[in-house]
């Protein structure tokens, strides 16, 4: 772990850093991990999971509650339907959108809970 570029307490953080590196998840986890926080990471689609965080909602309700097309709204269920972040149900003509269990919604509540914490507006 020496090397020229180290600083001198390099040694000390040694074990902690050897740590760190052995439970290190596999890339493709790291890439996955980073497209979940790429898709999170949109203020549209964060009023979206919101809005759903509280039971099935179909695409018109979205688009009237966000003031946006259904078009719009669709293109981004798609990619959060695509990247797992939620999932449908189908009911004749109707489609309903729901967050996709409740890890996502966890994440999403626990980012709030943080936001919360740092920011008193």
């Amino acid at each position: 772990m020496k090397n020229n570029k180290s600083c001198s307490c390099c040694e000390k953080h040694h074990s902690t850093v050897v740590k760190a590196m052995e439970n290190m998840p596999a890339d493709s986890r790291i890439d996955a991990l980073s497209a979940f926080f790429k898709m999170m990471g949109d203020p549209t689609r964060i009023k979206m999971m919101y809005l759903m965080s509280r039971g099935e909602v179909c695409v018109q309700d979205i688009a009237s509650a966000l003031g946006m097309t259904k078009s719009a709204i669709s293109h981004q269920l798609s990619g959060l339907k695509a990247s797992g972040i939620v999932k449908s149900r189908r009911d004749g003509k109707n489609v309903f959108y729901s967050i996709d269990d409740d890890h996502v919604q966890a994440v999403l509540s626990l980012a709030m809970t943080h936001i919360q914490h740092r920011h008193t507006d």
